[in-house]
């Protein structure tokens, strides 16, 4: 049975289908076609994707990236739903769930709300609890330049701390459903249904931060 990082894969992959190429997405001027190169250059292309963290290969990630974009839009997703390649880490479970359920649940989100008018889906509750059970982790990535501290406070699943405050800054409480936590750690609070309890100069902070990865 696929795990949940497999399952949301699919998931991507049928609403790639359903909203076509162009469909606008939450990641700037990227389109659906955009977002699926992304993808792709991530799990298929290391040598490409390193723009992403290196400032002088950005210019040749962009264009691999257009190039890509540009192919067939039912090629491209069938390319995701493969999955990673036989020598991708992500081949083994434990590091797929870590590494792409976060990645494929926000980029997913990103498509389902890129639009003027949307609704937030209903998720399983396997789904929450994993989203739940990877915060720690991926927010530690996600939220390395915030500077307050941040607790999850998602009623009936749990409260946990998630990021230490630094300097002189106090704690910022986001609660909400864990997918909309979620969405928030990776600096989605335009469209993340979360409601911020803290001091208004810390509350700031986190709102004016840069998250993701």
């Amino acid at each position: 049975m696929p795990n949940i990082a497999q399952q949301e894969r699919a998931a991507i992959c049928r609403t790639f289908i359903e909203v076509g190429p162009d469909a606008p997405t939450l990641d700037g001027d990227w389109r659906a076609r955009d977002l699926a190169a992304h993808l792709i250059l991530r799990e298929r292309r290391p040598d490409a994707a390193l723009g992403a963290v290196l400032p002088a290969l950005a210019d040749r990630t962009e264009r691999i990236q257009r190039e890509l974009a540009a192919k067939d839009f039912p090629g491209l997703v069938e390319q995701i739903r493969q999955g990673p390649p036989v020598w991708h880490p992500a081949r083994i479970a434990k590091i797929d769930m870590l590494s792409n359920l976060g990645e494929f649940f926000v980029h997913h989100e990103d498509v389902l709300r890129g639009g003027e008018s949307w609704q937030r889906r209903e998720l399983s509750p396997q789904l929450s609890q994993a989203l739940w059970d990877n915060l720690p982790q991926v927010a530690r990535l996600a939220m390395r330049d915030v500077r307050v501290g941040v607790v999850a406070d998602a009623p009936g699943v749990g409260r946990r701390s998630i990021r230490k405050p630094k300097d002189e800054h106090g704690s910022v409480v986001l609660t909400g459903r864990p997918g909309e936590i979620f969405l928030s750690v990776f600096g989605r609070d335009g469209v993340a249904e979360v409601t911020f309890d803290g001091a208004d100069l810390d509350v700031a902070a986190y709102r004016e931060s840069k998250r993701g990865v």
